[in-house]
């Protein structure tokens, strides 16, 4: 009787942690897959880590992502900037580190916040005292739609662009090394 009774719980518990474990097997299948860029500046390195979340049939600039709310431009944990130079960004001079980016879109304009918080989940947002400068964004509508959230550093004349694509929006800054 008593092999009987510890065979049932053994297999009461293995049966309670495989149901525990097909309940959270969800929440990981809906994570948005990492993604990185890199970019090379005079010989040094500047990078970008972020979540790429998708649309899926969904409205996202001012639904998924609402307007006159900060955003974690990307999805799970916040997005990450690694720079090994000193840059400026906009007009903004920010020194080699690592950053956390958010966006603040809104309909009429966005502004892309740097971050010296870094490490953090992207929501909510309760970072501002470790903000480093809010920078103005160019945003243009895109003639074809972006499924797939994504970032691209690319060259200019100058030095490079840091720009966003999802939907139907492209927002971007120029940046280039600190003399």
């Amino acid at each position: 009787m008593k092999l009987h009774r510890e065979r049932t719980t053994v297999i009461a518990t293995m049966l309670t942690i495989f149901l525990i474990t097909l309940s959270v097997i969800p929440t990981w299948a809906q994570q948005s897959p990492r993604a990185s860029v890199d970019f090379t500046l005079n010989d040094k390195k500047v990078s970008i880590d972020y979540g790429r979340p998708s649309m899926r049939g969904r409205k996202i600039m001012g639904e998924l992502v609402p307007y006159g709310q900060v955003w974690r431009l990307g999805a799970n944990q916040a997005t990450h900037l690694k720079t090994d130079a000193d840059l400026v960004i906009g007009r903004l001079n920010v020194p080699k580190g690592t950053y956390t980016l958010w966006a603040f879109p809104s309909a009429t304009g966005w502004k892309l916040i740097i971050n010296k918080r870094t490490g953090v989940w992207g929501t909510p947002y309760e970072y501002e005292k470790d903000e480093l400068a809010r920078v103005d964004l160019k945003v243009e509508k895109l003639p074809n739609p972006v499924e797939q959230f994504t970032i691209y550093l690319d060259k200019n004349q100058a030095g490079g662009v840091l720009r966003f694509e999802w939907e139907n929006t492209r927002a971007s800054i120029p940046f280039s090394e600190k003399k």
